[in-house]
């Protein structure tokens, strides 16, 4: 009798676990963006997840909120310890950043806070100058750096993101110390910090810098990157002008859930999301804003994390 009790219950337990799937989402759904409006992740976010209302998707809209600080701990932090892993609450994730923050410490996260459903990006950094800056070339920068030593002021999103892993990694490569200044707003303010000239230079996504270009506020000096992008092909690699710089710092988008979100509604999320990400109107639209995409699997991406994890318990161990 207890076999046959424990068998009903594991048969209700299944169907229960079918119907979740089969009726979510039942409302629309929130996507959590740990970056300022404006920013490329921000700006990538409400592409990717505008057809998720379509019948052939989720069948639901997902509302973007903005939760910006820190460099992204704000918003990671409360997704971490406070989003209910209902399958309502999703978080675009960003890597290296959020790895490479839990490794430093000081924050409530690690990759095992959260579950992983689909990548949609990889935006290399790029160092970037204002259209009037004397600066031409990497080489450049690196002589001025030498010669000037701590006066060569440069803009990043936060601490521990690409943009700062992206320095550090210039800094050791070439020998110099710049000046790297976090700002509050992420990668939308530190472009404009560039534009603006109040610092010399920045690092920050190709995405966000592609645009600048376009619009004559900055050039493009160097892409922190093994190859050259297609969005950029005339601007060398970091490594093509000598420094020893490779794709640690190349930012991964995509979306995540909280740790605890039921496995039936990770399981619709994951094949669903990579298919909406595959839209020819979201591919045209990441095209003409100078985004590269790069679409991932859930499986995908917990290999990708997982590689990231220990190049980067590497990297920052060096640094």
């Amino acid at each position: 009798m207890k076999r046959l009790i424990a068998g009903v219950a594991l048969a209700l337990l299944g169907l229960t676990g079918a119907a979740v799937a089969e009726d979510y989402p039942e409302r629309p759904i929130m996507m959590m963006v740990s970056y300022g409006a404006g920013g490329a992740t921000d700006f990538q976010a409400r592409i990717v997840t505008m057809t998720a209302g379509n019948e052939d998707a989720l069948g639901m809209p997902i509302a973007i909120i903005n939760k910006p600080g820190a460099g992204g701990r704000v918003g990671w932090n409360w997704f971490a310890t406070q989003a209910d892993p209902d399958g309502y609450t999703l978080a675009a994730y960003n890597v290296p950043h959020f790895i490479a923050q839990s490794i430093k410490g000081g924050v409530q996260y690690s990759a095992d806070s959260f579950e992983p459903i689909a990548n949609w990006g990889a935006d290399p950094a790029v160092f970037v100058v204002g259209a009037d800056s004397p600066f031409n070339s990497m080489e450049d920068v690196v002589a001025f750096a030498k010669e000037n030593p701590g006066k060569l002021t440069v803009s990043g999103a936060g601490l521990f993101v690409g943009h700062h892993i992206a320095a550090l990694q210039i800094d050791k490569a070439a020998g110099i110390k710049m000046a790297y200044i976090p700002t509050k707003g992420g990668g939308a303010a530190a472009m404009k910090a560039v534009i603006a000239g109040e610092v010399m230079g920045g690092i920050n996504n190709l995405s966000d810098a592609f645009r600048a270009q376009e619009a004559g506020n900055v050039k493009i000096l160097g892409v922190a990157d093994l190859e050259r992008n297609a969005f950029l092909p005339d601007v060398p690699t970091m490594q093509e002008q000598g420094l020893d710089v490779d794709n640690s710092s190349v930012n991964f988008r995509g979306v995540m859930v909280p740790k605890g979100t039921p496995p039936e509604v990770i399981e619709k999320l994951s094949v669903t999301v990579p298919e909406m990400f595959a839209n020819s109107r979201v591919a045209k639209k990441m095209e003409a804003g100078g985004s590269p995409m790069h679409i991932m699997t859930r499986d995908e991406v917990i290999e990708m994390w997982a590689q990231r994890q220990q190049t980067l318990n590497e990297l920052l161990a060096g640094l």
